[in-house]
């Protein structure tokens, strides 16, 4: 008896401890991929928000231009932490809908879509148009020509046009309390193409994230059974 009630508490104990280090190596790899994603947030925030100051289309107080990035200090870090925020959210929402995403679920799909998504934000900055609309027109089916071919998702879809409208809403606030301005702007206090970018970028982080989080799932795995 004595020796059958060892037992049980050792298996319990190895159990016990086996699940500890599953939810220890859960939430490190969560804190890895949020890591990674707001990398990527930033870098892209210097580079895109670069592109947009050199065209004039947005304008900081002359004391804020003063960092070698050509950028406000704070737009680095906010778009770095709506990108984690983003790209952590599209693989939960996957698994809560039960709807795993394995469309082009590979790392060239993924880079091709972040260089259309810089291409999107560079033709808003350099492609002259005839009128706005026209550029909002023209960037409305570019964003959702880059859902369909990288994404097909209907959570996807619909995510993209819920971060599209609170970025938006977020940056009229802010315009309207003159943190910084667009010069033209036709929709209220921005750019009337300035959702479709926000669309396009919540579709590009979130197939950054998938990614990363489905590299997670075949790689993790191994390790217990290499053990």
């Amino acid at each position: 008896m004595a020796e059958e009630e060892r037992t049980k508490t050792t298996t319990v104990q190895i159990r016990h401890g086996h699940y500890l280090s599953a939810i220890t190596n859960q939430n490190m790899n969560l804190l890895i991929r949020g890591v990674v994603l707001f990398s990527i947030g930033v870098f892209l925030a210097l580079v895109l928000n670069l592109l947009q100051i050199q065209r004039n289309v947005t304008l900081f107080p002359p004391d804020v231009i003063a960092s070698i990035f050509s950028s406000a200090w704070w737009v680095p870090p906010c778009c770095g932490t709506a990108s984690a925020v983003i790209g952590l959210l599209y693989p939960c929402i996957d698994s809560h809908l039960g709807e795993p995403h394995k469309f082009k679920r590979e790392w060239s799909s993924v880079m091709r879509c972040v260089a259309v998504f810089v291409g999107i934000n560079h033709a808003s900055a350099k492609v002259d148009f005839a009128n706005n609309m026209q550029l909002s027109l023209t960037l409305a089916a570019l964003s959702i020509g880059l859902w369909w071919t990288f994404d097909r998702s209907r959570s996807g879809f619909g995510l993209g046009i819920g971060i599209a409208f609170l970025a938006t809403l977020v940056t009229q606030l802010l315009v309207y309390n003159g943190v910084y301005q667009y010069t033209s702007p036709d929709f209220l206090y921005v750019r009337s193409w300035l959702p479709c970018i926000f669309f396009a970028g919540g579709i590009t982080m979130g197939n950054i994230g998938r990614q990363l989080a489905m590299y997670e799932c075949k790689v993790i795995p191994e390790k217990p059974h290499q053990d």
